[in-house]
């Protein structure tokens, strides 16, 4: 259990489900031993294999820095990634907060580094996988073309010059936070855009645009073990159709 009386700088929620195999946990405890002011909540999204024991084993060699959310029912990474957050709020102390994937296709320092850009009039920050010089961003071309596609319909419904709003790393204010995660998502996969959405409802359009920002990563690469069917990018037209008419007022 995270120290109750602790101020935690940041917070990051990490979705598990069947992770077993590809959990890395000395990059955990590295990542942590130089980190203090830094927590790790893993949410065990009803996994079928042994992540949960291997989880807990993770927790008591730190037990002031990693806690484990257990879902004893499989809820899609939007309900995992909504519980772990609303538990955090309820029962941490911190200042930010925020998610990334097991796989660490974005590394912790990345989610640190970007996660040092919230500070003043920003409360929302995002790492981007644009591939510019001095970058690693490792991604399949399939992989690169159909995300190029989805990012563009993305970008215009939300009516926002936004690059990548499905990259696997986000850092919000505790606040915020709150606010984003209040209710259940209407997509299990596609709820990064409800975010979006969620924080124009906020704040208005205007005062939202300048409230976030979006953060080239150093590095990200693609580890192959994606949860996510290649089969969901024919019915994902579906989910985006059912998120625009939910929030197309705003």
């Amino acid at each position: 259990m995270l120290d109750t009386t602790k101020n935690y700088d940041l917070i990051i929620v990490i979705p598990s489900y069947n992770e077993s195999k590809s959990l890395r946990e000395k990059k955990f405890l590295s990542f942590l031993q130089n980190k203090k002011e830094v927590a790790i909540c893993f949410v065990n999204d009803g996994s079928t294999d042994n992540t949960l024991e291997i989880l807990k084993e993770l927790e008591s060699k730190s037990e002031n820095q990693i806690v484990v959310f257990d879902c004893v029912e499989n809820q899609g990474k939007a309900g995992a990634t909504k519980m772990g957050m609303n538990y955090c709020a309820e029962h941490f102390n911190f200042d930010k907060i925020a998610y990334l994937d097991a796989d660490l296709a974005t590394p912790l320092k990345e989610c640190y580094r970007i996660s040092r850009k919230l500070d003043g009039k920003l409360t929302f920050v995002f790492g981007s996988r644009i591939k510019k010089l001095g970058s690693r961003i490792e991604r399949s071309s399939f992989r690169f073309f159909t995300g190029r596609i989805i990012a563009t319909f993305i970008s215009n419904i939300l009516k926002l010059g936004v690059y990548d709003t499905q990259c696997g790393i986000k850092v919000f204010t505790k606040e915020l936070s709150k606010e984003v995660f209040s209710k259940p998502f209407l997509s299990k996969w596609l709820f990064d855009v409800e975010i979006f959405f969620r924080i124009i409802q906020f704040y208005t359009r205007e005062i939202a645009i300048v409230k976030m920002k979006e953060i080239p990563l150093r590095k990200w690469v693609d580890k192959g073990d994606s949860k996510v069917k290649m089969s969901y990018f024919f019915k994902l037209w579906l989910d985006l159709l059912k998120i625009n008419q939910a929030y197309k007022k705003l």
